[in-house]
């Protein structure tokens, strides 16, 4: 499949052009034109991009990818090293954040309570990024397990184990910040990746529980389920590669 091809066909299915971004979506780094196996994996790492060229990949797809609003634009250092390693291994590097997040079908949020049992029922926040619903699980420390059991990994949390989980608010990855959004929909429990200090205390001060599940953690599925997809409909080569991160 050829690059541009490619490139144009994920743009659309995750219809980026409708989000306002971070960082710039789709091609990252040019690389080989013709593309027949594709790596997978959530942010990339040196040791992810090591690992997709000793698979002899010819893509590498990610949800954190490069080039941030904010960052030193200077390629030194972790940058170099990174960049330098795409470029002399001629890899090509896609990047898909508030894209994917989003999506409807393989996007982080949707993954995420698919994996747990939730049910999707509605969206809040910016750009309608967060998911409302509900959880099989009665309580809080119910819930916990869950996330425990089904993500391996111990959350945070901040509230009673045998609180009701009430209406259900999520969004993956560092949405800690959304709290206050989750509340003013009508959320009693909000899932995210990570915490900041201020959560605590709104989560407390208001009567919303906060289960922080990790960055890493809340993130892996969406961008798998993206390379099945376009495995399935393009006949490409994938593999996913997951390189465990405590955030």
């Amino acid at each position: 499949m050829r690059r541009d091809h490619l490139q144009g066909e994920i743009d659309t299915y995750l219809d980026c052009a409708r989000f306002t971004d971070y960082c710039p979506n789709g091609l990252q780094v040019e690389g080989r034109e013709e593309i027949a196996r594709i790596v997978t994996g959530v942010t990339a790492s040196l040791a992810l991009i090591e690992r997709a060229i000793a698979l002899r990949a010819d893509a590498l797809l990610v949800h954190h990818g490069y080039f941030w609003r904010g960052e030193d634009p200077r390629i030194i250092r972790q940058k170099r090293k990174r960049l330098g390693l795409l470029l002399a291994a001629d890899l090509n590097l896609f990047a898909y954040h508030l894209p994917l997040d989003a999506h409807g079908e393989v996007g982080n949020n949707v993954m995420l309570a698919r994996r747990l049992g939730w049910s999707v029922q509605g969206r809040f926040g910016k750009q309608q990024l967060g998911c409302l619903g509900s959880a099989p699980q009665a309580t809080i420390g119910q819930l916990a397990q869950a996330v425990a059991r089904d993500l391996g990994r111990t959350p945070l949390v901040v509230g009673e184990a045998d609180a009701p989980v009430g209406t259900l608010a999520w969004c993956t990855g560092g949405a800690q910040d959304w709290i206050e959004d989750a509340w003013a929909a009508g959320a009693r429990t909000f899932v995210s990746g990570e915490i900041s200090e201020p959560t605590a205390h709104f989560a407390r001060e208001m009567g919303i529980t906060y289960l922080a599940c990790g960055h890493h953690a809340t993130e892996r599925d969406g961008i798998r389920a993206l390379g099945d997809h376009l495995a399935a409909h393009y006949g490409l080569d994938h593999v996913f590669i997951d390189l465990d991160n405590p955030a």
